[in-house]
Parts: structure tokens; C-alpha cells; sequence
């Protein structure tokens, strides 16, 4: 009795549902058996596939169709073996199968090969192709924006151009009419037509490109509203060098900005990545905000919270005991005792230096704020000027500046005034240690029950300022005593003609009309452009149904189509905005809208110039923040490592100091000024007269268009 019997090979996977549809099909009258091939099955594309062989034996003629089908159903490849117990024909028949295997594999390979000619033969043409594809599409898609004119025989689109392009441009279309051998059908001309504001550019350089962005994030700049960015790409650096003054940080900073400036070619390399572009547009400016963290530092005179003895010292110690006072070299108010540049570093010796050093930050901090905010003001005056803003120049501009300068201007003279006076000599003007000859320092309370005034009259330790001080300037000090800045400052408003510490006379009634004029400013701020609207509107009949009082909006219907502004190219024609919010114009006059939106601006700058100034203490408290995480690190990492004398533990600590100063001042720090001058910029000195309402000029450019092409899309 002999079998038939069906072979063939199928995914290891479908090797128990196969078993079963067997079982199920046939009711059990085959006999199946499986065996895991070997890791030579592979696919096309070279990779593993896990297959198993099988082999059934059965004796039915329909059991061998419905193992068939089985099989077709699962994808199984099935190999005759009839021919296993004839070994010539079973050789006969692998030679075969190796010399069909043999042809198949050239000529896979020949197509292989071939598919790699064509390849790289299409590879060399790729980018190429890509490009004029690019091209086309964007040409035909700026064409699509063009309308027929009424003959429909001719195109005609509207747009913006550069004043210094519009040369170009005609030479451009005469260069393409000369190339195609045509008569000129193609021109460009200025539309007469006041259209509505223009797109806004900037020409920017290597140097001006980042700080021009940082002002785009915030907002575009009305057209020909003054670029806030010329004024940043001086102040950003500076501010942020305030922040960060260290000679030995700054200068790591700017060696690593200097390093960028000098390999930018990596900017040229196609696969340079995003990331790295972005910090390499910043380059400059990295090199500026390191500068200026050296400059600052100098003038702190720290490098990496160690003083610098550039100029030597006017101070000498008598001996190098704590808690020895130091002494001065020269009389007080001499010339010659005048640092040549930045601090002297006895002060980082002092046991006030903290104080002395706060002191300084925080006056220089609010005379940087103001004077910065109070240029803020003054660039919205001049926005006035230039677009004949009479009414913002009058009702908003006039009292702004007066109120900042009232206030905060006299705040900045306090300062300097306190700066230029000679204490000792004033402080001498009050004490009660003169003879009777007028002689001061020769009387001593100590030893006598009483002495003499710089007035004359007998004083006593009991005797006050009141009685003692020459000068009579009034309050408690009689301007012999040094004043506190910040209660004279609050009791501007809280106790108006008194002064309890005053510093030249006729300070307290000086500062009522002070007070007087900035409270005149609000009103004046607040109710004048609205009650000048409301006087001088003049209700506009509306005729047509278009709803619109711009041209370019209005299509067809005015005899103009398009999307994207006129042919202005000179860019001077028509209405091209104003520093004011343009209330009232083109659309139904609103006296309660424009009153709240003046109310909200005029408290928005009150209050704001006061949190704005506080705002600017931020100066103060970062390089402090800065000085002292700079001290720590070098007292805990290095100096008390260096004291044990011990070679291993001073690299070790060395290694601590370097690690943290990266980690924290180099990096975090560097990270913490940037984003805090980046706030001064926007919010304090921008919103002074930035209206950031532009948007930007986006020209046809094919440069601009295949940069952004790349093999990957």
C-alpha cells in the first residue's frame, strides 16, 4: 500500500491554524509533519523570515484537492517529490534548479546595477530638478494672484517695493524683454492711489540681524515707526553686562561669541543644524553681552569675586589684624584720590562691602531705568513729529514726558545732587565740637559740659541738629545730615511741602509744585485727545454696499484687484499710519470706546512708571545675585581647599569650582541676565512708545524660496 503525499514550506506562524484546518478539513485521515528550517530564508531585501516545511501523506483523491486548496489559502509553497526515490532525475533536476537559480541572480544583479546607474545619474540632476520646480510653482503662483484687466488681454497685479529695488526691477524687465527678443509689453509704474500702510523692512547685518528679531517676536514695527532694534542692538548688551559684570565670566563669554565669529563658514555647510544656525545668528551679540560683562566687571573691579589691583590703592591698612579700620591716603574731596577707573579693591576687603556695593548698584540701577524709559518717551514724541501727529504729540507725548521727568527725572537729580555734596563738610556744619574763636574740631563734649555751634551759640549734647546747623534748610536735619532717598521719595506724596532731611533750600515747595505739576499731567493725559475727537468729529455719510473704507479691500468694485496692497514703490504715498490708535476714523465714532481706551492707557502709564522703575532694580539684585554665588564658589570650592596645602584636594576642588562656575554662572546665569534684559527691552522701554501693529515685507525672492528646499521634502 503506498501514500501520496504533498510538501511544501510556510510562515512558522501559521503553523498551528494550518495543523488544524488539516485536522478539520480531512477529519483526521492525513498524517502531517513539520521540521524548522535553517536561518537561510530571507526576503527580498535581505532579512530573516522564520519558516517551517511540512510534509502530508494521505490516500484520497479528494483529500488531495482540499489539501491544495489549504494551501493556497495559507500561501504555501508546495515542491513535488515524486521524483526522491529516482536519484538521476532528482540530480538532474537540482542542476536544473541551480542553473535557473544562477540566471535569475544575474539578472537581478544586472538590474540592480542598472537601478544604481540610474540612481546616481538622477541624483546628480535631483536638486536641480527640485529647484525648477520650486521656481515654477512659485512663479505661477504669484501670477495666479494677478487679475485680467477689462480687455482680458492683459495681467496686472498691485504689490510693494523696495525704493532702492525699483531701478532693479525695471532693469529686470528690460533685461527679460531684450532675452525673449520682445517689444516691451511688460512696465511697472506707481499707482497714484493712497493706499493703505505699507509692509515693513529693515536692511539688517551680520550684527543687527539677531537684535532685529528679538524685536520682530515681540512685534513687526508700523511702517517707518521708530525701529526699536537700532536702540536695542546698544542697550541689550550693556543692560545684560550690568547684570552679569565679571571680567573673568563676561571674558569667557566673549571668547566663546568670538570663536562663532570666527568660524561662521559653518553657516555656509548645508547640513549644519537648525539649532546650530540659530545660535550662530547670535554671535554677535554674544560676542557684545560678553564685552560688556568685562566692562561692567571692571568698573565693579571683580574678576570671578576677586578685586583686580589695577591701580593700586588709596587706602593702606596700619596692620593686616580683623576689624582694623583702613586709611586714607589723602584728604577727603581731593582729586588725587579719585580711582582712576572702576572701584577700588579695598572695598572687597571692607567688612561693608555689601552695602557700599548695594548702594551703588541700586542708584546706578533706577538712573538707567529712568533715563532709558524717559528716551522711550521722547522716541514717541519724535513718531509724533514725523507722521504731524499733532494730537498725540499734545494730548499724549506733552504730559507723559512732563510726568516721568517731574517725578522720576527729579529722582535721578536727588541722586547726583546727594553724590556731589561733601557730607563731612555739612556733617561738620551741625556738630556742636567748635571753641569759642569758631574753630571747629576744637572743642570735645566729652571733656567739657558744653561747646560751641558753627552759629555761635552754646551747645550742648543735648542740642539737636535744629539748634546746631548753620545752613537752616528746615526738617529735622536742617540739610546738615545725609537724607534718606527713599522716605524723601515717598514723602513727595504722603507729606507734601515737608522735608525732614533736606539737601538745598526751598527743596519741600520745590517739590509741592512737583507733585502739583505731575497731578495736572493726569487729567490732562486722560480727557484732552477724547473731548478734542469728540469736538472735531464730523459724522461721514457711507455710500456704496461695500462696507469698507479700504481700496484694496474693495476688489473689482473700485476698479483695483489685489490681495496684497498697491504698487506704491516709493513707498511715500498715501496714509501710512500714525503714532495714534486712529480712533474714529473709517467707522462709526465711538466717544465711550475712546474715553476707556484713554482711561486704560493713562493708568497704564501712571502705574506703570512706577512698577517699571521698580522693575529696573532688577539690575541690582541679578549682579548682586551674580557677585555673591561667585564668592561662595570660590570660598567653599577653591579657598578652602588651597588653605589644607594639599595638592590632591586643591585639584579636587578645583574641579568642583570649575563645575559649578559653568554649570551656574556660565550657563544658567548667562541664561537668567539674557532673559531679564530681554524683559527690560519689551516691557519697559518698548511699551513707551511701541506700537508693533507693522507687518512684514515679504518681497518675491527665489533665494529666499530655495533655501527652504531640501532632497528631503
Amino acid at each position: 500500500m503506498t501514500f501520496s503525499n504533498i510538501a511544501g514550506v510556510l510562515p512558522s506562524a501559521d503553523k498551528v491554524r494550518f495543523e488544524r484546518m488539516l485536522f478539520r478539513a480531512t477529519r483526521g485521515n492525513c498524517y502531517v509533519r513539520f521540521s524548522a528550517l535553517s536561518g537561510k530564508a530571507v526576503d527580498a531585501f535581505g532579512n530573516h523570515i522564520p519558516k517551517v516545511c511540512f510534509i502530508i501523506f494521505y490516500k484520497s483523491t479528494a483529500i488531495e484537492a482540499k489539501i491544495k486548496r489549504i494551501c493556497d489559502a495559507f500561501s504555501a509553497n508546495r515542491y513535488d517529490l515524486s521524483n526522491l526515490n529516482r536519484p538521476a532525475e532528482l540530480d538532474r533536476q537540482q542542476q536544473d534548479n541551480h542553473r535557473e537559480m544562477t540566471e535569475a541572480k544575474q539578472v537581478l544583479d544586472k538590474n540592480t546595477e542598472t537601478r544604481l546607474r540610474l540612481c546616481v545619474e538622477v541624483a546628480k540632476n535631483l536638486e536641480e530638478w527640485l529647484w525648477i520646480v520650486r521656481r515654477e510653482k512659485s512663479m505661477y503662483h504669484t501670477l495666479n494672484l494677478f487679475k485680467n484687466d477689462v480687455a482680458s488681454n492683459l495681467l496686472r497685479g498691485r504689490g510693494w517695493v523696495l525704493t532702492e529695488s525699483v531701478g532693479k526691477a525695471r532693469s529686470a524687465l528690460k533685461r527679460a524683454h531684450i532675452a525673449m527678443n520682445l517689444p516691451p509689453t511688460a512696465m511697472m509704474e506707481k499707482v497714484p492711489e493712497k493706499w493703505p500702510t505699507p509692509p515693513t523692512h529693515f536692511t539688517t547685518n551680520k550684527y543687527t540681524y539677531a537684535f532685529q528679531e528679538f524685536v520682530n517676536t515681540y512685534g513687526i514695527p508700523r511702517y517707518r515707526e521708530a525701529n526699536p532694534a537700532l536702540f536695542t542692538a546698544a542697550t541689550f548688551p550693556f543692560l545684560f553686562g550690568v547684570m552679569y559684570g565679571d571680567v573673568g565670566h563676561g571674558g569667557v563669554l566673549a571668547l566663546a561669541g568670538l570663536d562663532m565669529i570666527l568660524t561662521e563658514k559653518v553657516l555656509e555647510k548645508r547640513d549644519t543644524a537648525e539649532g546650530t544656525r540659530d545660535l550662530y545668528s547670535a554671535r554677535y551679540m554674544l560676542f557684545g553681552m560678553g564685552c560688556m560683562g568685562v566692562y561692567a566687571g571692571l568698573i565693579y573691579n571683580d574678576y570671578f569675586s576677586l578685586g583686580l589691583n589695577l591701580f593700586g590703592s588709596t587706602y593702606v591698612y596700619p596692620n593686616f589684624q580683623g576689624g582694623t579700620k583702613a586709611q586714607s591716603l589723602c584728604e577727603y574731596g581731593d582729586e588725587k584720590c579719585v580711582y582712576p577707573f572702576g572701584v577700588d579693591p579695598v572695598w572687597k576687603t571692607s567688612a561693608n562691602e555689601l552695602l557700599f556695593f548695594n548702594s551703588m548698584k541700586m542708584k546706578m540701577s533706577v538712573i538707567l531705568g529712568i533715563t532709558q524709559m524717559i528716551f522711550g518717551i521722547c522716541l514717541r514724541g519724535i513718531n509724533a513729529v514725523y507722521f504731524r501727529s499733532n494730537l498725540d504729540f499734545v494730548s499724549e507725548f506733552l504730559p507723559m514726558i512732563i510726568f516721568a521727568g517731574s517725578l522720576f527725572g527729579y529722582m535721578v537729580l536727588l541722586i547726583f545732587i546727594k553724590w556731589g555734596i561733601d557730607w563731612n563738610a555739612r556733617m561738620q556744619l551741625g556738630s556742636c565740637n567748635y571753641d569759642q574763636s569758631g574753630n571747629p574740631a576744637a572743642c570735645n563734649l566729652g571733656t567739657s559740659k558744653s561747646c560751641y555751634s558753627s552759629l555761635g551759640k552754646v551747645c550742648t549734647a543735648a542740642s539737636t541738629l535744629k539748634d546746631t546747623c548753620s545752613l537752616g534748610y528746615g526738617g529735622t536735619g536742617q540739610g546738615c545730615q545725609p537724607p534718606n532717598l527713599i522716605t524723601t521719595l515717598i514723602n513727595i506724596a504722603l507729606k507734601p511741602g515737608s522735608v525732614d532731611e533736606p539737601m538745598f533750600a526751598g527743596q519741600g515747595a520745590l517739590q509741592s509744585v512737583i507733585l502739583l505739576v505731575a497731578f495736572a499731567c493726569v487729567p490732562w493725559l486722560l480727557l484732552l485727545k477724547p473731548l478734542y475727537l469728540k469736538q472735531t468729529h464730523k459724522p461721514v455719510e457711507v455710500h456704496g454696499s461695500t462696507g469698507s473704507d479700504n481700496p484694496l479691500l474693495a476688489g473689482e468694485d473700485h476698479g483695483h484687484a489685489n490681495p496684497h496692497g498697491s504698487a506704491d514703490a516709493h513707498g511715500g504715498g498715501g496714509d501710512h499710519g500714525h503714532g495714534g490708535d486712529d480712533h474714529g476714523h473709517g467707522g462709526e465714532f465711538n466717544f465711550g470706546e475712546i474715553v476707556i481706551h484713554q482711561a486704560i492707557e493713562t493708568i497704564e502709564f501712571v502705574l506703570g512708571m512706577v512698577s517699571n522703575t521698580a522693575s529696573y532694580l532688577r539690575l541690582w539684585a541679578l549682579s548682586l545675585a551674580h557677585t555673591e554665588l561667585a564668592s561662595v564658589f570660590w570660598e567653599k570650592a577653591m579657598l578652602s581647599m588651597i588653605e589644607t596645602n594639599n595638592p590632591v584636594l586643591i585639584f579636587m576642588g578645583y574641579a568642583v569650582f570649575a563645575c559649578v562656575t559653568f554649570g551656574v554662572l556660565l550657563a544658567m546665569d548667562v541664561l537668567e541676565c539674557f532673559l531679564h534684559a530681554l524683559r527690560l527691552h519689551w516691557v519697559e522701554f518698548q511699551n513707551k512708545f511701541y506700537k508693533a501693529d507693522g507687518y512684514r515685507f515679504q518681497p518675491f525672492d527665489f533665494k529666499a524660496i530655495l533655501s527652504k528646499t531640501t532632497l528631503g521634502e
